[in-house]
């Protein structure tokens, strides 16, 4: 049964996926890709990923695709945008995409994240993933972890720069 679903979200992903790129409405290509979003979560809950789900819809479905129709109602996409421009690059495209495909198959053909045997099963079933994530974040990937909150609070002090210089 599990196998069913799984087939069912991960044809679902794929489908809305087609539908974003292949959609000539922007608002209505914003909407596939919610549904898609939300098709990742159940999917990621079918992997027992309980906080990944929660991520992918708080980040993905809430902010990110908020801030596309904003951008795409701000911008007024629709009248500057043809499809017969973009329809004559296609074999060249497939091409690019098919060449990046084959170079990270073959990058990460032996490419392990951790190493074998570290993780048994017993080891894994006694702990939830969350707790398994925030152990991995704050031993094994603290710098990078200290690293990206860095950049994240450059970011927001340079927003909060930025928008006060404008006020003033």
């Amino acid at each position: 049964m599990i196998e069913f679903f799984f087939g069912y979200l991960a044809l679902a992903v794929i489908g809305f996926a087609l539908m974003v790129v292949l959609s000539k409405n922007p608002i209505h290509s914003v909407l596939y890709m919610l549904v898609m979003f939300f098709h990742v979560a159940g999917i990621y809950l079918l992997l027992q990923a309980e906080f990944l789900a929660a991520v992918q819809i708080i980040v993905y479905a809430g902010a990110i695709l908020v801030l596309f129709l904003f951008a795409i109602m701000l911008l007024n996409l629709r009248d500057e945008i043809s499809t017969e421009q973009l329809t004559d690059g296609w074999p060249a495209s497939l091409a690019v995409v098919a060449g990046i495909l084959i170079t990270l198959i073959l990058a990460l053909g032996g490419f392990s994240i951790t190493r074998k045997g570290e993780w048994s099963i017993e080891k894994i079933k006694e702990i939830t993933y969350t707790k398994a994530l925030g152990k991995l974040l704050y031993t094994s990937y603290l710098l990078p972890f200290e690293v990206t909150s860095l950049v994240l609070l450059v970011a927001i002090v340079g927003a909060i720069v930025l928008a006060k210089r404008r006020l003033d």
